[in-house]
C-alpha cells in the first residue's frame, strides 16, 4: 500500500514522504496512529500545503533568530572571577556563568546552547558561540576580570 508520511518515521521515511508499506502496517499502525495517510489526490494536496506552511514558518523563525543572534553578536559580557598569578583562574568560566551572564542581560538562553570551544581560564577578552536556531549562530564577547579586594 502506498502511504504519505504525516510524521518522521524512523527507518521509513520522514514527513511529507510517499512510502510502500505492508497493507497491515499501514491500516493497523500508521493511519491509526496518525503517522500516515493513504495516497490520494486530495491527501498529497493537504500534505504539500502542510510543507508549504511549515516551510513559512521555518523561514519566519530563522528570521527572527538571525535577529537574536545580530543582538547577541553586538554586546559585550563582563564576568568577574578570583584569579592568582600569572591572571590565572581559580576554576573556570562555565557555560552556566555565561547563561546567567545572558539571563542578566535580558536574554533567556539554556547553557546548552552555548559552546565554548576550550575552557575560559585566564582573565581578559575571550569569545563564545550561543547556537539560536539549527543553522543560526551568535559570536559573544566576554571580559574576564579579576573580582575587587584581591592582590
Amino acid at each position: 500500500m502506498k502511504i504519505i508520511l504525516r510524521e518522521d518515521v524512523e527507518r521509513l521515511g520522514r514527513k511529507g514522504d510517499i512510502v510502500t508499506v505492508k497493507d497491515g502496517y499501514a491500516r493497523n499502525y500508521l493511519i491509526p496512529r496518525g503517522l500516515a495517510l493513504p495516497v490520494t489526490r486530495g491527501n498529497i494536496r493537504m500534505i504539500e500545503e502542510e510543507k508549504r506552511r511549515l516551510l513559512r514558518q521555518r523561514e519566519k523563525e530563522a528570521k527572527t533568530a538571525q535577529e537574536l543572534a545580530d543582538r547577541l553578536s553586538q554586546m559585550e559580557l563582563e564576568i568577574y572571577k578570583k584569579a592568582g598569578e600569572n591572571d590565572v583562574l581559580y576554576g573556570s568560566v562555565t557555560a552556566a556563568e555565561l547563561a546567567e551572564a545572558l539571563k542578566e542581560k535580558g536574554f533567556e538562553i539554556d547553557r546548552k546552547n552555548i559552546i565554548l570551544e576550550e575552557p575560559i581560564k585566564r582573565l581578559g577578552v575571550h569569545y563564545f558561540e550561543v547556537r539560536v536556531h539549527h543553522d543560526v549562530k551568535a559570536r559573544v564577547r566576554v571580559v574576564v576580570k579579576k573580582e575587587e579586594g584581591e592582590d
